[in-house]
């Protein structure tokens, strides 16, 4: 789904992203744009299931400055995620591991990597390099 908005603040552009994500949007996010008038705007684009529209067509007129939303329905692929935990030298980090056929992604998880930095006085990059360490 999509909506253009041209006159709705940084402050509550942030507060409708964490509304949306709540209520169980799978992703959303915003491109900087150009409507009439040369005005500058924020396209807000929000992915959702199909099922869920009418309840996500309200929450964006209802939260936002906008009068309309569009919405498509797309078709996407999506890799198989899964959970790991790697012991490093500061401490365990959970990581995710997405799976498609034969390829195989892992990616720390912020979240972890994050308490153990702070905890271990520590910079967030030596966490990850640990953690990425043990799973190459």
């Amino acid at each position: 789904m999509e909506a253009n908005l041209d006159d709705q603040t940084g402050e509550a552009l942030g507060y409708v992203m964490n509304l949306l994500l709540d209520a169980g949007a799978l992703d959303v996010f915003f491109t900087p744009i150009q409507m009439k008038k040369n005005r500058p705007a924020v396209k807000l684009s929000v992915l959702i299931r199909p099922i869920e529209r009418a309840k996500f067509a309200r929450l964006i007129l209802q939260e936002t400055s906008t009068i309309g939303v569009r919405y498509q329905k797309w078709q996407r692929t999506v890799m198989t995620r899964s959970f790991e935990k790697v012991t490093t030298e500061y401490g365990q980090v959970r990581v995710k591991v997405a799976t498609y056929d034969d390829l195989v992604k892992r990616t720390p998880e912020y979240e972890d990597c994050l308490k153990l930095a702070q905890k271990q006085h520590v910079t967030l990059t030596a966490v990850y390099q640990a953690a990425i360490q043990q799973f190459q």
